[in-house]
């Protein structure tokens, strides 16, 4: 009912009262006796669309803080739960290569659901999980439950951003709220270190995943005030998502076990076969479907297929760089979980300040020209890691390690950029997930890679095995940087 018409229940409305001498005097009703009408709906708007940013600021910053917090955390988890360098990177992977696999389909799933509901059961399903981290009394069990955080995760990220959308008409509001989230992951990235350090030196690695109960519960209590979402519909590519579940899941075991039990075990090349077999079975699927989950025709485009090499590049040298500094501080030059926490602060502030004048060099210096710089700033990171020993100074790590800071802050924003302007508005979220999905397979399978190979004699530290992943890792960020520089345009 209107406001714009009150009515009281003391005059009938069908006969006029009659008049009075003396002038009538309106007496203005209480406020609980209005009807609830559009100025009310306007005051609540802000306050809904405030529960919504803070909502997804909270569901993407702790989806964040669990990539590096829990890499602080593995050795205590290999003291604890005696799993070994494998053990160790099935912690990192199953959680990266789950949020990877499930990425390409889970925009589908939100829009399907609904944004509020879809991120209502992404993070209910990553507080379930993390509880089941926290209590998991062997590796196996622990495992399990990261892969179900990640998968919870691969929903909570691109629902985080529809909720923020629907929320935000304004273009200019949508912007703010969207750098908010934006700085909120980079300011969680940085803390995520110091703050596994602590929660591991002071509470044991159990902490850091009880951490996201409470994180969890606030979350479904704001999105009680945020309005339903409206269900849109999107076609699931069931075959094609399974098919690239198994091929990734072969894949990483193959690359994980094979460091340990050997590339010609049986084991090993069925992981192997198992890979190559479900990518050409996914290859098919995708070519026949009339909805296909990555439409094979976009990736022959050179302005979709570099940037998207250049994402899997670098993420492979930023997380794979993480996984080994992580192991580096405390196994090799025995530091508290606390200080090697501590020693990711500096890289993480200059990661988010290169984040923010990034766009800036884009636009004075062109895209291609920022990508190709900020991989070969990427390559001179991963060569000056090479001279690291147990006793670098540790002034002169925090300086070996600014490369490794800036290069991926450079190039990614624009990498980004570039790989949205290549396709048709329809297509934005498609090449999003797949870039998101391509960057996570990089850092896992670097990971695989540099546990592989850090596994010396006896379980310790190898130093010619974390040279070996590093000039591997050059290689690959130099192919690609010569790639971006000769298929991509000058722009």
């Amino acid at each position: 009912m209107s406001s714009s018409l009150p009515t009281s229940p003391a005059v009938p409305c069908r006969e006029p009262a009659p008049k009075s001498p003396v002038p009538e005097v309106r007496r203005r009703e209480p406020d609980r006796a209005r009807p609830a009408g559009p100025d009310a709906g306007a005051a609540a708007a802000p306050r809904r669309a405030g529960a919504a940013l803070v909502a997804s600021l909270l569901g993407f910053s702790v989806i964040t803080i669990d990539v590096s917090a829990v890499n602080i955390a593995l050795p205590a988890i290999r003291e604890s739960l005696r799993g070994g360098m494998a053990g160790q990177q099935w912690v990192v992977d199953a959680y990266t290569l789950m949020f990877a696999a499930l990425m390409l389909s889970a925009g589908a799933i939100a829009d399907r659901a609904g944004a509020r509901r879809a991120y209502a059961w992404g993070v209910a399903l990553f507080t379930l999980a993390s509880l089941g981290c926290a209590l998991a009394p062997g590796i196996g069990v622990l495992v399990a439950a990261r892969v179900a955080q990640g998968g919870a995760a691969a929903v909570v990220l691109p629902a985080s951003l529809a909720l923020i959308r629907q929320a935000h008409e304004d273009s200019r509001e949508r912007a703010r709220a969207i750098a908010l989230w934006t700085v909120g992951g980079s300011v969680a990235m940085a803390a995520g270190p110091v703050l596994g350090g602590l929660l591991t030196e002071t509470a044991g690695w159990r902490a850091v995943f009880l951490l996201n109960l409470p994180v969890g519960a606030v979350i479904l209590g704001l999105l009680v005030r945020v309005p339903r979402s409206p269900r849109r519909p999107a076609a699931l590519d069931g075959m094609g998502q399974l098919t690239a579940v198994l091929a990734l899941a072969g894949l990483a075991v193959a690359v994980i076990e094979g460091g340990h039990l050997g590339w010609t075990s049986l084991p090993v090349l069925g992981a192997a076969v198992l890979a190559v077999g479900s990518g050409f079975l996914f290859r098919a699927v995708e070519s026949r479907h009339r909805q296909p989950m990555i439409p094979l025709a976009l990736l022959r485009d050179r302005r979709v297929s570099v940037p998207l090499a250049v994402g899997f590049a670098v993420n492979a040298a930023f997380y794979g760089g993480i996984f080994l500094l992580g192991l580096y501080y405390q196994q090799l030059r025995g530091m508290s979980a606390t200080t090697a926490g501590l020693m990711f602060v500096p890289m993480s502030a200059v990661v988010t300040a290169t984040n923010l004048v990034s766009p800036r060099l884009a636009e004075r210096f062109g895209r291609r020209s920022v990508i190709v710089v900020g991989q070969l700033v990427f390559t001179v990171a991963m060569l000056a890691m090479l001279p690291l020993a147990a006793d670098t100074p540790v002034w002169l790590v925090l300086v070996l390690l600014l490369p490794l800071s800036m290069g991926g802050a450079v190039a990614v924003p624009a990498l980004t950029a570039l790989l949205i302007d290549a396709v048709p508005a329809e297509r934005a979220g498609t090449v999003s997930g797949l870039l998101n999905s391509l960057r996570q397979l990089g850092g896992a399978l670097a990971v695989a890679l540099f546990g592989g190979l850090l596994a010396g004699a006896g379980g310790g530290f190898s130093l010619p095995g974390m040279r070996l992943g590093l000039l591997a890792v050059a290689a690959l960020l130099l192919v690609t940087a010569a790639l971006s520089r000769l298929l991509l345009a000058r722009d």
